[in-house]
Parts: structure tokens; sequence; C-alpha cells
């Protein structure tokens, strides 16, 4: 299976990026696993709904370019809906028996995502009703993935 995540921005704290990469390593086993990094535009303070459109209108056309066509592609969005870890797990597992082996996860910047990227996309999931920054839901994804695997597999995740 090839799970590519599509981010907008950069990592920067190096607690999260080290987390993301533990589990980036943990995945190798069980799937290709691509993080992509789009810019993120830069937003005056207080930006006005139409620079905020304009704005998310550029992020989305590089989102969009990073999206491999018959991707099945899942945007993180807080309206979504809400799964389990073994929701996610039977996603990913009818995915792949339905022959969708190719899965894009699409992870907005700060201002979330272009409409026309949320309405392209499969399917639109949240992970709470809260809010975290983009970069935490990076680390909470990948975790989740690999949490994911090991639950299709019988295999115990915490010891």
């Amino acid at each position: 299976m090839r799970i590519t995540i599509v981010a907008v921005g950069k990592i920067k704290e190096k607690y999260l990026a080290e987390g993301i990469g533990e589990f980036t390593k943990r995945l190798t086993p069980f799937c290709r696993l691509d993080i992509v990094e789009v810019s993120e535009e830069k937003m005056p303070d207080n930006p006005s709904a139409a620079t905020k459109a304009k704005a998310l209108s550029r992020e989305g056309e590089r989102i969009s370019k990073n999206i491999r066509s018959g991707s099945y592609t899942v945007v993180l969005d807080i309206a979504g809906s809400l799964l389990s870890s073994e929701d996610l797990a039977a996603k990913l597992d009818g995915l792949g028996l339905a022959g969708s082996s190719d899965i894009t996860f699409v992870i907005g910047g700060a201002f979330g995502l272009a409409p026309e990227v949320s309405a392209a996309a499969q399917e639109r999931i949240s992970f709470s009703k809260m809010t975290f920054t983009h970069q935490m839901i990076r680390l909470f994804l990948v975790e989740q993935i690999y949490r994911a695997f090991k639950i299709s597999r019988g295999e115990p995740y915490h010891w």
C-alpha cells in the first residue's frame, strides 16, 4: 500500500519532527509512506475573508498538484466523520481489498483547506471536535496509520 500525506507547512518543532520520524520508520514494513509539504501562504494579522480565500486557493493548487490521479483522497477536516482507531484500520483494509492501494491524506494549514480540495476528496475525517495545530495533526495521523496496521494484523500496540 502506498500512503501519501500532503500537508501545508513545515514542521519546525523538533519534538514533532522526531515523533513523525519515529512512526514513519515504524511504518516501513507495512506501507510506503511519503510526506509532501507544500508551502503555506503568508497571511497578515486579522486577514479579510477575501485574503483568506485567495490564500487557501493558492495552497489548494499546490495541494492538488501533489495528489496522484486515481489516489483515494481523504481530507482531515474538523467537520468530517469521527472514526475510531478500529474504524480507520477497517477503512484501510477495505480500500486495499477494493483495489485502492494508493491513498492520500490531506492536512490543510492554519486556515483550513480550499473548498475545491475538500470537494474533490472521496472522504473527510476528523480527529476530534477539538482544534489542534496542523503540525500536531500530522504526528497524530502517522501514529494512527501505524496503529491501524497493527490492529489489522492483530498485533499488540501497547505492551
